[in-house]
């Protein structure tokens, strides 16, 4: 996991992962831990990840972006590496209220992450540039 995240929520991902790698599923535990670490967020992730929304893309030189489709319909791109999603939450209650950790997008691709949950998708090298280039034209 990137290091941005407190070392509790580190932690509980690190926990999720190994509980899903040993029986493929998680403990109500985990659930009531979530809610407290990640607040309102964590119940519309799960719901994310339970709907198979993300997707990992991936291009031949190894560079990474997800996609998760919200709720909405609306498809944003999140990225892990930098603990970053393009979606109007994360800028507002993430970024600049800082009220929370992450938005619901970017929980559920660390949630898909450790419960190997992703939908994985193989694009070359000009697909992701205009996957990344869409997300800044709609910003724009």
């Amino acid at each position: 996991m990137d290091s941005t995240l407190p070392a509790v929520a580190e932690e509980l991902l690190k926990e999720i992962k190994k509980a899903f790698q040993e029986t493929s599923h998680g403990t109500d535990t985990f659930f009531f831990r979530l809610k407290f670490i990640f607040g309102p967020s964590a119940v519309p992730a799960l719901d994310l990840v339970d709907h198979r929304s993300v997707t990992r893309v991936t291009s031949p030189s190894g560079r990474t972006a997800y996609q998760v489709l919200g709720s909405s319909g609306k498809l944003y791109t999140c990225y892990s590496s930098c603990h970053f999603c393009t979606c109007p939450a994360f800028g507002f209650a993430v970024l600049q209220k800082s009220e929370s950790l992450l938005c619901k997008h970017i929980l559920a691709v660390y949630l898909s992450q450790a419960m190997g949950a992703c939908q994985e998708l193989s694009v070359s090298e000009e697909q992701l540039t205009s996957i990344l280039l869409a997300e800044e034209e709609d910003e724009g």
